[in-house]
């Protein structure tokens, strides 16, 4: 019987067993000293003032965009090709997504995201997906022009780097996720806002924990978006090692390379740009050329007890949520063109070589038929 290979597979150790265990038995559980620590090792990792966590990305985002004072129709630039919780925290604090193609990095194209800019227009939230960083430079120019904000989704891109600095450390803000599958990862959900703002790290803070300036006295109306000691002493742990997990997916990323090199009909991840970009590779994207072959291959590889995903099918302007709330929107033909298109292979730190060669064979294999 084949040996199956996982989509994706979550860092474990042994001192994380232990360091678990710890916490259980010291009877800290909610933002106590693991917490603390974790936050400020964030911080120094990512290049950042402030880290602070939440309950998950989502979380984290909505009380961002309410420590900004996000108003009602205040409009933001969104890539469409990105999870469907990038844009909820705006919706819920009032603003509202405008949707922008992707150029050929699967990021935001910023040429488009310029002619999507309004009089309602207050930031930019690119994201750095599967890993690789949006077009910062460019992003940044675009901000100054126009006087908007920019926060980076780092959800897919912990430790990814733009010419030698974090991901994470460039916009006036930036948001991480721990879900699972993530490359920091906690063992559940979570995320934390990175910042050089401390007003609005302070404001986060106490929103996430019902508004407290201390146990009994709440200067806001917050919410209960906590998180807890257990999960922080299991990220302190894989944020100690999230340098060398991303080597082992850069490893990785290269033996695909090496092994579907010149394959026609399939279009491998960019590559980075040297002194640019730095990705870690929180997924490895193909691109096949046409719709029924991607849906035929990825049923041909589960036969062979491979994982596939597709991030994302239905990219978020065509969303039956969107439609309902704004009607009809405008057409982003690469994003619907490649949403079509694209395959994620397995990918995690701990893929072998000869994975990587049986996942290629089995695409070449199918091609071939």
């Amino acid at each position: 019987m084949a040996e199956k290979i996982p989509l994706s597979r979550v860092y474990q150790s042994e001192t994380i067993d232990r360091r678990i265990l710890e916490v259980v038995k010291g009877g800290n559980y909610i933002l106590g000293p693991e917490c603390k620590a974790f936050e400020k090792e964030l911080a120094e990792f990512f290049g950042v003032q402030h880290a602070v966590l939440s309950s998950s990305w989502t979380a984290a985002v909505h009380l961002l965009h309410l420590a900004q004072g996000l108003k009602t129709g205040d409009e933001i630039l969104v890539p469409s090709l990105t999870a469907f919780p990038t844009i909820e925290p705006m919706i819920h604090a009032g603003g509202k997504p405008v949707f922008c193609d992707i150029d050929d990095t699967y990021t935001i194209d910023p040429a488009d995201a310029r002619r999507k800019i309004t009089g309602r227009t207050v930031g930019i939230l690119p994201v750095h997906l599967y890993g690789r960083p949006a077009d910062i430079d460019a992003l940044q120019q675009l901000a100054r022009e126009h006087g908007l904000w920019l926060i980076e989704d780092c959800a897919q891109a912990h430790g990814a780097k733009w010419k030698g600095k974090r991901a994470g450390s460039y916009g006036d803000h930036a948001a991480i996720s721990f879900y699972p599958s993530k490359n920091l990862t906690v063992y559940g959900d979570g995320g934390a806002v990175l910042t050089n703002d401390a007003a609005i790290a302070q404001k986060i803070s106490m929103l996430r924990n019902h508004g407290r300036k201390d146990k009994y006295l709440h200067e806001k109306v917050g919410f209960n978006l906590r998180f807890n000691e257990i999960q922080a002493a299991v990220g302190r742990e894989q944020l100690k090692m999230l340098d060398e997990l991303n080597s082992g997916r850069r490893r990785a990323a290269e033996w695909y390379r090496r092994e579907l090199a010149g394959v026609k009909g399939v279009a491998l991840p960019p590559t980075d740009t040297p002194g640019k970009t730095e990705s870690v590779y929180h997924m490895f994207v193909i691109r096949l050329d046409n719709h029924d072959r991607r849906e035929s291959l990825a049923r041909y590889l589960k036969e062979k007890a491979i994982d596939t995903g597709v991030h994302y099918p239905v990219p978020n302007h065509l969303q039956p949520a969107m439609e309902e709330l704004y009607g009809k929107l405008p057409p982003l033909p690469r994003t619907e063109d490649y949403v079509k298109r694209i395959l994620s292979l397995p990918m995690f730190p701990a893929l072998r070589e000869d994975q990587v060669k049986t996942v290629a064979d089995a695409i070449k294999q199918f091609l071939r038929s």
